[in-house]
């Protein structure tokens, strides 16, 4: 996260320097209408006499707003421009990250986590570096032209006088900002929680409604709704007893400079109008003096969000290892697994246990089993969704951590049980947002996944725009033109995994047939728990609790009379049965 920050502030070398620079011009130019004003009050004890000098003093009081004014907008502009810069920089590098991630540690972190990242962590980064160089150089600034013009201008005693409840104004600050910073975590970690609880809610709104629980969940997010307010609300309490404080002080400071100037005026050391110049300086530190909290308060939620996105940035990504040896990008795709076994991270129960499979280019692979028998693991790894040791799965002769991600990946297409589905046009669905393919090549694909009628029929046919998840189709719909990516790309091995359970015998039949067409000189693997889906298969494996327990041909399983046999007849007619 440091350095991501870093290189982001970098961008703006020069930017940054300029900035500061108008500030101090800023604070400077402010310095001068209090001396003004002060000068004509002075002047007011001879009206005729120094009418021209007042007048003058005026047009020139006149002149410094203007040019203040046009400094004010140039250096607003300039701090508005490097904190979006930074806010869209982080965002862009987290977003990246999450990307890289590996799977194992992205699924640890809950959709609501996620979106207070990006929304409330980078938005409490962006803040804070919005107030550091707006508030914060301006507070620096504030104090030394300020106080250097107090001394130097008016009086050094009345200056050190002044200066001594802004001191007790900085020790009460130090006190009670460490409640300010407990509080706020407390709340931030409420809000996490709220919307975590609203993520999953609306993810699961069709569950919900099936069991009439709305009752149920909105006293839960009451109550999850009420401690955010309650944390909040003791975050302002301690927040507004900081400025309170401040502004008490901040009288204080007045009635000193009244009552002792008053004195320095009537003894004859300074005059009516450097009294109220000195007044004018005064209340020169009323924003810094208040800012001076909220700087504070701020850099500390600041701090937690950085600690925050810190522990994402740290989360270990997925090393592409490029080896010179690696000439070509375009896989055969001959599968050799050898002895693999394996286990979730944190989980000592073993998912695989030692699996062997040789899969030759032009075959198709079935794996059949129950539900939480390792076939979907089986084929994360051979993605390297998960790290596996060396030496245990190999593709055309080569292990795959030695095959870069990208090239792996490019050569598989891997169609998962989710049929996962993105609120876009149907035509970017099947692409994947990909350019290269052409309308005809998109169409043709469709044809094949048998869900070409079906889009034919929708209103704007390829342009309709689903949504969110496909929330529009039916089971079968997402199904298919999921399945209709594997016809689109050209992948040397082709994965399906589970995804004809939505279709109907005959469907899948079809599919299965046009499927085997298109994969004559490519390596496919169908999982699936129904026995006519993998029938026809080169080779059928049978997982059992993680092991392979079947191995063989359908007739040759049928004969076995094992697992194999016992979901076909589970599955079969009587009359398949018979024949």
């Amino acid at each position: 996260m440091k350095k991501v920050l870093i290189d982001s502030l970098k961008k703006y070398k020069w930017q940054i320097p300029i900035h500061i620079i108008l500030i101090g011009i800023n604070i400077y130019l402010l310095t001068i209408p209090a001396k003004i004003i002060g000068n004509i009050v002075d002047l007011l004890y001879d009206l005729e006499a120094n009418k021209q000098a007042i007048l003058n003093n005026t047009y020139y009081l006149l002149g410094v707003c203007i040019v203040y004014l046009v400094v004010r907008m140039s250096w607003k502009y300039l701090e508005t421009y490097i904190s979006r810069g930074v806010e869209r920089d982080i965002k862009i590098k987290l977003f990246h990250r999450f990307l890289k991630l590996k799977l194992q540690n992205i699924q640890n972190i809950k959709n609501g986590e996620i979106m207070s990242y990006f929304v409330k962590d980078t938005n409490e980064i962006r803040s804070t570096v919005y107030r550091i160089i707006s508030h914060g150089i301006r507070i620096i600034f504030t104090f030394i032209i300020a106080i250097y013009q107090m001394a130097s201008g008016v009086n050094l005693n009345l200056t050190i006088a002044v200066m001594f409840p802004i001191l007790i104004a900085t020790i009460l600050v130090v006190k009670i900002k460490k409640y300010v910073e407990i509080n706020f975590k407390k709340a931030q970690d409420r809000f996490t929680e709220m919307s975590e609880y609203i993520q999953e809610s609306t993810d699961s709104i069709r569950t919900t409604k099936a069991y009439s629980c709305e009752g149920s969940q909105l006293k839960d997010f009451i109550r999850k709704n009420r401690l955010v307010r309650q944390s909040n609300n003791t975050v302002d309490v301690f927040s507004n007893l900081l400025s309170t404080s401040i502004q008490i002080c901040f009288g204080i400071c007045y009635a000193i400079s009244l009552l002792y100037g008053s004195k320095l005026v009537l003894d004859g050391t300074i005059t009516v109008g450097e009294l109220v110049t000195f007044q004018g300086y005064i209340g020169l530190f009323v924003n810094p003096v208040n800012w001076l909290p909220q700087l504070i308060s701020r850099f500390k939620r600041a701090q937690i969000s950085y600690e925050r996105l810190d522990k994402v940035f740290s989360l270990e990504t997925e090393k592409i290892k490029v080896k010179r040896n690696i000439k070509k990008d375009k896989l055969e795709g001959n599968i050799v697994i050898h002895d693999l076994s394996f286990h979730y991270p944190r989980i000592l129960e073993k998912a695989l246990e030692n699996i062997d499979i040789e899969i030759k280019k032009g075959q198709t692979l079935g794996i059949i089993g129950t539900i939480g028998s390792g076939k979907t693991t089986l084929m994360n790894l051979i993605t390297r969704l998960y790290s596996i040791p060396n030496g245990k799965i190999s593709i055309d002769g080569k292990d795959i951590n030695d095959i870069p991600i990208e090239v792996l990946r490019n050569n598989i297409c891997y169609i998962t049980q989710d049929n996962f589905l993105f609120s876009a046009t149907l035509k970017d669905n099947i692409s994947l947002f990909k350019e290269e393919y052409d309308d005809d090549a998109i169409k043709e694909s469709t044809k094949k996944a048998i869900v070409y009628d079906d889009i034919a029929n929708m209103p704007h046919g390829m342009e309709t725009v689903i949504g969110e998840r496909g929330g529009d189709l039916s089971g079968g719909q997402k199904q298919r033109i999921a399945i209709s990516r594997a016809f689109l790309k050209d992948s040397s091995i082709l994965v399906f995994d589970d995804t004809f359970s939505a279709l109907d015998n005959k469907t899948s039949e079809k599919l299965i047939k046009n499927i085997r067409e298109v994969s004559d000189d490519k390596t496919c693997i169908i999982i699936s728990n129904k026995v006519s889906d993998v029938r026809e298969s080169d080779i059928i494996i049978v997982l059992d609790d993680g092991k392979i327990s079947e191995r063989g041909t359908h007739e040759e399983l049928i004969d076995h009379k094992g697992i194999y046999y016992d979901f076909y007849i589970q599955q079969s007619t009587k009359a398949e049965v018979l024949a």
